[in-house]
Protein backbone atom coordinates (compact mmCIF):
# COMPACT_ATOMS: atom_id res chain seq x y z
CA UNK A 1 0.00 0.00 0.00
CA UNK A 2 1.23 3.28 -0.56
CA UNK A 3 -0.83 6.05 1.89
CA UNK A 4 -4.93 4.82 1.19
CA UNK A 5 -4.32 3.95 -2.55
CA UNK A 6 -3.52 0.32 -3.85
CA UNK A 7 0.27 -0.01 -5.71
CA UNK A 8 -0.86 -0.62 -9.04
CA UNK A 9 2.13 -2.02 -11.41
CA UNK A 10 1.35 -1.79 -15.54
CA UNK A 11 0.70 -4.42 -17.60
CA UNK A 12 4.30 -5.15 -19.59
CA UNK A 13 3.37 -5.06 -22.81
CA UNK A 14 5.70 -6.88 -25.46
CA UNK A 15 5.28 -5.93 -28.93
CA UNK A 16 5.23 -8.57 -32.12
CA UNK A 17 8.14 -8.76 -33.06
CA UNK A 18 8.47 -7.83 -36.63
CA UNK A 19 11.84 -9.08 -38.80
CA UNK A 20 12.05 -7.08 -42.05
CA UNK A 21 13.94 -8.89 -44.71
CA UNK A 22 14.76 -6.14 -47.51
CA UNK A 23 16.90 -6.02 -51.11
CA UNK A 24 17.12 -6.73 -54.34
CA UNK A 25 15.80 -9.57 -56.71
CA UNK A 26 18.01 -12.67 -56.40
CA UNK A 27 19.87 -12.02 -53.44
CA UNK A 28 18.02 -14.46 -51.62
CA UNK A 29 15.53 -12.82 -49.60
CA UNK A 30 12.88 -14.40 -50.05
CA UNK A 31 14.00 -17.92 -49.40
CA UNK A 32 15.89 -17.08 -46.22
CA UNK A 33 13.02 -14.92 -44.95
CA UNK A 34 10.65 -17.92 -45.53
CA UNK A 35 13.19 -20.22 -43.49
CA UNK A 36 13.67 -17.77 -40.71
CA UNK A 37 9.60 -17.25 -40.48
CA UNK A 38 9.58 -21.07 -39.87
CA UNK A 39 12.32 -21.68 -37.49
CA UNK A 40 11.00 -18.80 -35.16
CA UNK A 41 7.66 -19.71 -35.40
CA UNK A 42 6.27 -16.22 -37.12
CA UNK A 43 3.34 -15.49 -40.22
CA UNK A 44 5.70 -14.94 -43.47
CA UNK A 45 4.50 -12.82 -46.25
CA UNK A 46 6.18 -11.97 -49.28
CA UNK A 47 5.07 -8.30 -50.12
CA UNK A 48 6.49 -8.37 -53.86
CA UNK A 49 3.46 -11.11 -54.57
CA UNK A 50 1.07 -8.04 -53.49
CA UNK A 51 3.06 -5.97 -56.27
CA UNK A 52 3.25 -9.00 -58.89
CA UNK A 53 -0.50 -10.26 -58.23
CA UNK A 54 -1.09 -5.73 -59.09
CA UNK A 55 0.60 -6.02 -61.89
CA UNK A 56 -0.62 -8.89 -63.35
CA UNK A 57 -4.02 -7.72 -62.70
CA UNK A 58 -3.11 -4.11 -64.70
CA UNK A 59 -1.82 -6.43 -67.73
CA UNK A 60 -4.89 -8.97 -67.86
CA UNK A 61 -7.03 -5.54 -68.45
CA UNK A 62 -4.41 -4.74 -71.36
CA UNK A 63 -3.50 -1.65 -69.50
CA UNK A 64 0.00 -0.47 -69.04
CA UNK A 65 1.60 -1.01 -65.79
CA UNK A 66 3.31 2.72 -65.74
CA UNK A 67 -0.21 3.87 -65.81
CA UNK A 68 -1.51 5.18 -62.13
CA UNK A 69 -5.17 4.83 -63.00
CA UNK A 70 -5.32 1.66 -63.87
CA UNK A 71 -2.31 0.45 -61.51
CA UNK A 72 -4.13 1.50 -58.37
CA UNK A 73 -7.62 0.63 -59.64
CA UNK A 74 -5.95 -3.03 -59.69
CA UNK A 75 -4.54 -2.53 -56.32
CA UNK A 76 -7.32 -1.78 -54.62
CA UNK A 77 -9.72 -4.10 -56.55
CA UNK A 78 -6.76 -6.94 -55.45
CA UNK A 79 -7.88 -10.46 -53.69
CA UNK A 80 -6.17 -13.04 -51.47
CA UNK A 81 -6.59 -15.50 -54.22
CA UNK A 82 -4.74 -13.36 -56.61
CA UNK A 83 -1.50 -14.26 -54.95
CA UNK A 84 -1.87 -17.86 -55.21
CA UNK A 85 -1.55 -16.99 -59.50
CA UNK A 86 1.01 -19.51 -61.21
CA UNK A 87 2.20 -16.38 -63.18
CA UNK A 88 3.70 -14.18 -61.17
CA UNK A 89 7.06 -15.18 -61.76
CA UNK A 90 9.07 -14.70 -64.52
CA UNK A 91 10.29 -11.47 -66.92
CA UNK A 92 6.34 -10.35 -67.60
CA UNK A 93 5.65 -9.62 -63.86
CA UNK A 94 9.15 -8.91 -62.75
CA UNK A 95 8.79 -6.03 -65.06
CA UNK A 96 5.17 -4.93 -64.09
CA UNK A 97 5.78 -5.13 -60.58
CA UNK A 98 8.57 -2.74 -60.74
CA UNK A 99 6.43 -0.44 -62.50
CA UNK A 100 3.54 -0.64 -60.71
CA UNK A 101 5.50 -0.15 -57.20
CA UNK A 102 7.26 3.23 -58.13
CA UNK A 103 3.13 4.37 -57.90
CA UNK A 104 2.13 6.24 -54.78
CA UNK A 105 -1.30 5.11 -54.80
CA UNK A 106 -1.00 1.67 -55.39
CA UNK A 107 1.92 1.65 -52.55
CA UNK A 108 -0.87 3.46 -50.69
CA UNK A 109 -3.05 0.75 -51.13
CA UNK A 110 -1.10 -1.82 -50.26
CA UNK A 111 0.91 -0.49 -47.35
CA UNK A 112 -2.67 -1.33 -44.68
CA UNK A 113 -2.47 -4.70 -45.99
CA UNK A 114 0.99 -5.24 -44.88
CA UNK A 115 1.09 -3.49 -41.66
CA UNK A 116 -2.21 -5.25 -40.26
CA UNK A 117 -0.42 -8.36 -41.13
CA UNK A 118 2.86 -7.73 -39.37
CA UNK A 119 0.49 -6.40 -36.39
CA UNK A 120 -1.57 -9.06 -35.90
CA UNK A 121 1.09 -11.51 -34.34
CA UNK A 122 4.42 -10.42 -35.24
CA UNK A 123 5.77 -11.49 -39.06
CA UNK A 124 8.86 -11.98 -41.25
CA UNK A 125 8.31 -10.10 -44.15
CA UNK A 126 10.45 -9.77 -47.40
CA UNK A 127 9.96 -7.23 -49.73
CA UNK A 128 11.87 -3.75 -50.60
CA UNK A 129 11.24 -0.91 -48.08
CA UNK A 130 9.68 -2.94 -45.02
CA UNK A 131 12.33 -1.96 -42.60
CA UNK A 132 12.29 1.82 -44.40
CA UNK A 133 8.68 2.54 -44.95
CA UNK A 134 6.02 -0.29 -44.24
CA UNK A 135 7.81 -1.23 -40.60
CA UNK A 136 10.69 1.43 -39.44
CA UNK A 137 10.26 0.45 -36.05
CA UNK A 138 10.80 -3.29 -36.88
CA UNK A 139 13.26 -4.91 -33.97
CA UNK A 140 15.23 -6.49 -36.64
CA UNK A 141 15.96 -5.20 -40.17
CA UNK A 142 18.08 -7.30 -42.35
CA UNK A 143 19.12 -6.21 -45.97
CA UNK A 144 19.83 -9.23 -47.87
CA UNK A 145 22.24 -8.32 -51.04
CA UNK A 146 24.47 -9.87 -53.85
CA UNK A 147 26.65 -8.48 -56.85
CA UNK A 148 25.22 -8.61 -59.63
CA UNK A 149 26.76 -11.29 -61.78
CA UNK A 150 25.65 -14.10 -58.49
CA UNK A 151 21.89 -12.48 -59.03
CA UNK A 152 21.70 -12.85 -62.48
CA UNK A 153 23.37 -16.63 -62.78
CA UNK A 154 20.19 -17.25 -59.53
CA UNK A 155 17.79 -15.66 -61.46
CA UNK A 156 18.63 -17.52 -65.00
CA UNK A 157 18.93 -20.90 -62.79
CA UNK A 158 15.67 -20.28 -61.59
CA UNK A 159 13.97 -19.38 -64.89
CA UNK A 160 15.30 -22.27 -66.47
CA UNK A 161 14.05 -24.87 -63.55
CA UNK A 162 10.53 -23.62 -64.96
CA UNK A 163 11.37 -24.48 -67.96
CA UNK A 164 12.06 -21.12 -69.75
CA UNK A 165 15.52 -20.17 -71.14
CA UNK A 166 16.46 -16.67 -71.37
CA UNK A 167 20.21 -15.76 -72.24
CA UNK A 168 22.02 -14.67 -69.03
CA UNK A 169 22.89 -11.81 -70.95
CA UNK A 170 19.26 -10.76 -70.85
CA UNK A 171 18.52 -11.94 -67.71
CA UNK A 172 21.39 -9.75 -66.25
CA UNK A 173 20.15 -6.47 -68.49
CA UNK A 174 16.71 -6.71 -67.01
CA UNK A 175 18.10 -7.09 -63.79
CA UNK A 176 20.16 -4.22 -63.91
CA UNK A 177 17.06 -2.33 -65.37
CA UNK A 178 14.91 -2.65 -62.71
CA UNK A 179 17.45 -2.31 -59.80
CA UNK A 180 18.06 1.11 -61.39
CA UNK A 181 14.35 1.67 -61.51
CA UNK A 182 13.96 0.96 -57.97
CA UNK A 183 16.40 2.67 -56.44
CA UNK A 184 15.53 5.93 -58.15
CA UNK A 185 11.86 6.14 -57.79
CA UNK A 186 10.89 8.84 -55.53
CA UNK A 187 8.33 6.52 -53.45
CA UNK A 188 10.15 4.27 -51.25
CA UNK A 189 13.18 3.45 -53.44
CA UNK A 190 15.27 0.29 -53.29
CA UNK A 191 17.71 0.93 -50.16
CA UNK A 192 18.79 -0.09 -47.00
CA UNK A 193 17.35 1.55 -43.84
CA UNK A 194 19.81 3.33 -41.63
CA UNK A 195 19.83 0.72 -38.89
CA UNK A 196 19.72 -2.33 -41.07
CA UNK A 197 22.42 -4.68 -40.94
CA UNK A 198 23.64 -5.75 -44.58
CA UNK A 199 23.96 -9.20 -45.57
CA UNK A 200 25.57 -10.35 -48.64
CA UNK A 201 25.29 -13.50 -49.89
CA UNK A 202 27.94 -13.81 -52.72
CA UNK A 203 29.50 -16.17 -51.44
CA UNK A 204 27.29 -17.84 -48.99
CA UNK A 205 24.99 -20.59 -50.13
CA UNK A 206 20.96 -21.19 -48.45
CA UNK A 207 22.07 -23.00 -44.79
CA UNK A 208 24.96 -20.13 -44.59
CA UNK A 209 22.66 -17.24 -45.48
CA UNK A 210 20.10 -18.68 -42.75
CA UNK A 211 23.18 -18.88 -39.57
CA UNK A 212 24.32 -16.14 -40.31
CA UNK A 213 20.92 -14.06 -40.48
CA UNK A 214 19.98 -15.98 -37.35
CA UNK A 215 23.44 -15.00 -35.70
CA UNK A 216 22.42 -11.56 -36.38
CA UNK A 217 18.90 -11.85 -34.98
CA UNK A 218 20.24 -13.40 -31.94
CA UNK A 219 22.73 -10.44 -30.97
CA UNK A 220 20.18 -8.00 -32.19
CA UNK A 221 17.62 -9.74 -29.35
CA UNK A 222 19.64 -9.58 -26.80
CA UNK A 223 20.52 -5.99 -26.58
Amino acid sequence: MHGDRPLTIAPLIIAPLIIAVDGPAAAGKGTLARRLAAHLGLPYLDTGLLYRATGRRVLDACEDPADPIAAEAAALALESSDMDRADLRGPAADDAASKVAAIAGVRAALLDFQRRFGAAHGAVLDGRDIGTVVFPEAAVKLFVTASPKVRARRRHAELAARGLAPALEDVAAEMQARDERDAARDIAPLKPAPDAIVLDSSALDAQAAFAAALQIIESLRLR
